[in-house]
């Protein structure tokens, strides 16, 4: 735990000093080289700096041991943040796609080459930080690194497109075409969707996690053919198993011979419970209810 929480914070002050020098670079230079999609871009990233800060001092907490208050540990701290992340990114759509469209009502000043050169530079850098943060919440089963890592990937599309979006309005403005001029306004629309797409997707996991949906059913599959493989299981009456934030919980219900002993069955459900875990290493718990079977004459 240790091990992870040190981790975990390593990636997240990486990537809040990141945002911070991106967004002050694409905050100023979107104002001064009159880009509205750059502009968009480093509000954007405005709300990666707060998100950074959010994982930071929730991490904590999440690594947290269970306790009386807590006995299924403090797993969906992680997913509480990656809720809010969600809540904050779709209100950063929402502001960035009024600023846009209300571009469309007054005169297009058309941008500049240093505001493309910004958006190309964060997208570089942007790439680096995706590819960093998903590897290592995978290695860590971290919800609040993997929201960090998804936030990267809605930056590395809205750069891209903001860069886009100011070279072709720098075309229009080279080659006197007009309609060009509002390619900046249509690219900040497009960072927009990009950023509404993000935060329904992680606004959807969140909730699913905190009702509590079942893990997917292949997965489920892969518990079932563990457990049949110890001879004494002669039925599955019931198998459940949730997300708890960065790790699983686990209900198994099975049928044994009426006639074993309890310590019988108490060393069989350690054997499984060992099983499990030995393999799958994000879960933490397994809680098995053991029922009477009796063969038929």
């Amino acid at each position: 735990m240790e091990q992870r929480e040190a981790i975990a914070n390593k990636i997240a002050w990486i990537s809040l000093v990141c945002n911070v020098l991106l967004t002050v670079g694409k905050i100023t230079i979107g104002l001064i080289g009159n880009s509205d999609a750059v502009f968009a871009d480093g509000i954007h990233s405005a709300a990666d700096v707060f998100a950074s800060i959010i994982v930071l001092l929730v991490i904590r907490i999440s690594n947290k041991p269970a306790d009386k208050e807590h006995p299924y540990g403090h797993g969906k701290a992680e997913v509480i943040v990656s809720g809010i992340i969600g809540i904050l990114l779709f209100m950063v759509a929402l502001y960035v796609v009024f600023e846009g469209v209300s571009g469309f009502f007054y005169k297009v000043e058309p941008p500049t080459f240093l505001a493309m050169w910004v958006a190309f530079f964060s997208f570089i850098t942007k790439i680096i930080l995706y590819r960093t943060s998903l590897k290592v919440a995978k290695q860590n089963s971290s919800k609040a690194i993997e929201a960090i890592a998804i936030d990267h990937k809605a930056d590395i599309v809205a750069s891209i497109a903001a860069s886009i979006g100011v070279l072709i309005s720098i075309i229009g403005e080279k080659f006197d075409l007009a309609f060009l001029l509002y390619g900046d306004k249509v690219a900040s629309i497009f960072v927009a969707f990009l950023i509404f797409r993000i935060s329904k997707m992680m606004l959807t996991e969140a909730f699913n996690i905190l009702l509590e949906r079942s893990i997917n059913q292949e997965t489920l599959q892969e518990y079932v053919a563990l457990i049949l493989t110890f001879p004494e299981v002669k039925r599955i009456d019931r198998l459940r198993a949730r997300e708890h934030g960065h790790y699983v919980l686990v209900d198994l219900r099975i049928a044994i011979n009426h006639s074993m002993t309890i310590k019988e069955g108490h060393d069989l459900s350690k054997k499984i419970k060992e099983t499990l875990m030995g393999k799958y290493d994000n879960i933490k718990e397994v809680l098995i209810h053991l029922n009477p079977y009796y063969p038929k004459e």
